[in-house]
């Protein structure tokens, strides 16, 4: 038995100290080191592709931010953030506390630069766009979702317009800042190539006959390569221990926990473009009966950050005290421009410091009598 883990159950204040129980199952088991068992999750990692390897240069002085705390940031850090560059990232469409984002995008001393192929929300608030290309414009690497895998990606056309790829445009930033070095690679197959360890660029597995099976060949990256259920790092990381329980914050002033799922109709944000349509509130008809909501009424969707305006849908699928606004909405796929994000909280993960987007406590009521 193998037990494939995802992305969701650790966007909460808990969610590292549940992925460690879920990670600790196979091992108490008996799962590991047998052909098709074990645990999965993002095998990204199998292929050690940092591009820090191939520089011989140390840490640079620069601050780093977390990006859930972007909002914040813009509007809190001293000295304060005067440049913003917004590359292969939507952040007003994708970050929590979307209002203190987007008054931050908002600030008149705040230079914003984004590089992308569509006008994205956040391009809306740029001083300055860049065009991108797709990725049937330019070379790449991509690695596995879920499967070990690492994909070189061709393009099939030259760039349109003016639109550049990612290592020009940066590779061009450094030579014009001043801190290009003299050996650094400016052409993208031969970085490629370099990064992959030289030769002809060909993408193979690290090792002839790697299989890949847990405690066969692959092993925890621990001094005994065993699988320890209680680290000592991560159970000094986590507050109050590993898999200790943080009571929700909200308490009962929001009663209902906003769910926000992926869709079919989105990647995260991108093609949000191509969605026109409101985007309804998923709730259960439970929920919905205790508060004089019918299906197709418009509602509002609140808590003490702000308020997203939308019609009602039933969902007797859901269980009751949730309700569902997807992520990667749009400002114009609601009626008053707000999405689930800003709803979300900035609050950080037990450990990893991370999105706590499932956090979201809400109340909905009836905003008026019928949908425009």
């Amino acid at each position: 038995a193998v037990i494939r883990c995802g992305w969701g159950l650790e966007r909460n204040r808990n969610g590292g100290s549940a992925v460690a129980a879920v990670l600790a199952l196979p091992a108490v088991a008996g799962k590991f080191g047998v052909r098709g068992g074990g645990y999965t999750l993002s095998n990204s990692g199998a292929y050690d592709l940092a591009p820090e390897k191939l520089l011989d240069a140390p840490e640079p002085a620069t601050r780093l931010v977390n990006m859930n705390r972007v909002g914040q940031t813009l509007l809190e850090a001293e000295p304060p953030v005067r440049l913003l560059f917004v590359y292969n990232c939507n952040p007003l469409a994708t970050l929590p506390r979307q209002d203190l984002v987007r008054r931050g995008l908002e600030r008149e001393d705040l230079f914003t630069i984004v590089f992308d192929q569509v006008l994205t929300d956040t391009a809306r608030y740029a001083d300055l766009l860049l065009p991108a290309p797709t990725f049937l414009e330019q070379h790449d690497l991509a690695r596995g979702y879920g499967a070990m895998l690492l994909h070189p990606v061709l393009p099939v056309i030259p760039p349109l317009g003016q639109a550049r790829s990612n290592f020009e445009v940066f590779t061009e930033l450094g030579r014009r800042l001043g801190l290009s070095r003299p050996g650094d690679l400016e052409d993208p197959v031969e970085y490629r190539r370099a990064l992959l360890g030289g030769g002809n660029g060909e993408v193979r597995f690290p090792a002839a006959g790697f299989a890949p099976i847990q405690f066969v060949d692959v092993f925890p990256k621990t001094p005994d390569r065993r699988a320890h259920l209680v680290p000592p790092a991560l159970d000094a990381e986590a507050p109050g221990g590993l898999y200790s329980f943080r009571p929700d914050p909200a308490g009962s002033a929001y009663p209902l926990a906003l769910l926000s799922p992926a869709t079919h109709r989105t990647v995260s944000s991108s093609l949000g473009q191509l969605r026109s349509e409101v985007v309804p509130l998923a709730i259960h008809p439970r929920d919905a009966e205790a508060r004089g909501i019918e299906d197709g009424v418009q509602v509002r969707v609140f808590n003490d950050f702000g308020e997203v305006r939308c019609p009602a849908r039933h969902d007797a699928n859901l269980r009751p005290g949730t309700a569902v606004l997807p992520k990667g909405m749009w400002s114009h796929q609601s009626a008053n421009g707000w999405t689930a994000n800003v709803l979300a909280p900035d609050s950080l993960t037990d450990l990893g410091a991370g999105a706590c987007f499932n956090d979201a406590r809400v109340e909905v009521d009836v905003a008026w009598a019928s949908c425009p």
